[in-house]
């Protein structure tokens, strides 16, 4: 007997398949025979994909600055998995993983190298924030919980320190085993180039496409030679698209040479969430059809690429044994109108919308699922 078995749910790659989960895992994959204490039927009509993973928000409820709950923009929007990245340092991460707890969204964090965290905007200006030995127990307390280091490297964050803090961070992530390390890139000092040159392979670059003069194309739209080399090595592209930090213009000119992103994040909190223009992670990533992507290639960038990243070993993926996280959600194809973070609007005529959401086995309408007639399951 199963738990629950989705029945004609729909790939990207337009198969229908029938899914049965079982103790929070995926216990069935194809044309599935047998019983389970609910079904539904998506008659075809519905995606379905591993749960989506937005692999950069911000929703420590404490911060006094960026700030969220897990659930309104996890399960509520059709996203089953959130990576805090980097609200919290070492002083406040037990806080954090303690208020987790209580979500249905699953949480997981990269912890600040900067003890506070986000509490100042200028966390990195203070070499003495800076605790390798407090970062290192806070690890080896909640392994399951912090997946990975943030240093946030642009000037107004590290002052007058420059590169200084990202070598210490790099001097870290040796200490805890190689975890991934998420930098993001802003405004100069440091140059991008000294940034890149110190990243290793699974570094992660967020805010990949910022419009912002220390981008990673050159004044002529190229792909740095520095950025490049750091790709070459196995550094990571995630998008990170919050208030000031996702340019289409950057985007389509990346793109359209091949340079896309392994991971589509939002970079939410609640301001750029009620206000825009992130909204919710559907949002950010219907963008991305505005820009030169396809569904299948979205899909992946929130599912196995973002599992892959973070070493969610159990996640991302469609298959036997992994854990029942699923997104359902249709691509509504009418006209819709979209804007960055320079303001620059581009209209569309594809947008996704989450219905529902399935986390460790357990069904969630999402708000637009909610709201959806058409989705009477």
């Amino acid at each position: 007997m199963f738990d629950l078995i989705i029945r004609r749910a729909r790939l990207t790659d337009e198969r229908l398949v029938d899914i049965a989960v079982r103790d929070g895992k995926i216990a069935a994959l194809g044309s599935v025979q047998g019983e389970a204490k609910s079904e539904r039927d998506l008659a075809g009509r519905f995606y379905l994909s591993a749960g989506w993973i937005d692999s950069h928000v911000h929703c420590y409820p404490k911060s006094p600055i960026y700030h969220d709950e897990a659930d309104r923009i996890g399960v509520s929007t059709g996203v089953t998995t959130v990576i805090d990245a980097g609200s919290t340092g070492a002083d406040h991460i037990d806080d954090f993983y303690r208020l987790t707890r209580a979500a249905t969204t699953q949480v997981y964090a990269l912890i600040n190298i900067a003890r506070t965290g986000i509490v100042t905007q200028n966390e990195l200006a203070d070499m003495t924030q800076i605790d390798a030995d407090a970062v290192e127990k806070a690890v080896a307390r909640r392994p399951d919980f912090i997946v990975g280091l943030k240093a946030r490297m642009s000037s107004s964050v590290v002052g007058q320190n420059g590169i200084q803090p990202l070598a210490r961070a790099k001097a870290i992530q040796k200490a805890v085993s190689g975890l991934p390390l998420m930098v993001h890139i802003g405004n100069n000092p440091p140059d991008l180039d000294e940034i890149a040159a110190l990243l290793t392979s699974g570094d992660i670059i967020t805010h990949c496409y910022n419009g912002k003069p220390n981008r990673i194309l050159t004044p002529q739209g190229e792909l740095r030679a520095a950025v490049k080399q750091a790709l070459l090595r196995g550094v990571r592209l995630d998008v990170g698209h919050g208030s000031a930090s996702f340019s289409f213009e950057v985007a389509r000119a990346a793109i359209a040479q091949g340079i896309l992103p392994d991971t589509i994040s939002s970079d939410i909190y609640c301001r750029n969430r009620l206000n825009g223009p992130v909204h919710h992670l559907a949002h950010v990533m219907s963008k991305f059809f505005n820009v030169g992507m396809m569904l299948p290639q979205i899909i992946d960038c929130v599912t196995r690429n973002a599992a892959d990243g973070l070493r969610l070993t159990q996640k991302g993926r469609l298959e036997v044994g992994y854990d029942a996280d699923l997104t359902i959600f249709t691509v509504n194809e009418e006209p819709c109108s979209f804007v960055d973070s320079e303001g620059e609007r581009a209209e569309g005529e594809k947008q996704l919308m989450p219905l529902a959401a399935v986390v460790a086995g357990k069904w969630h309408l999402t708000d637009q699922g909610k709201a959806n007639h058409v989705f009477a399951l």
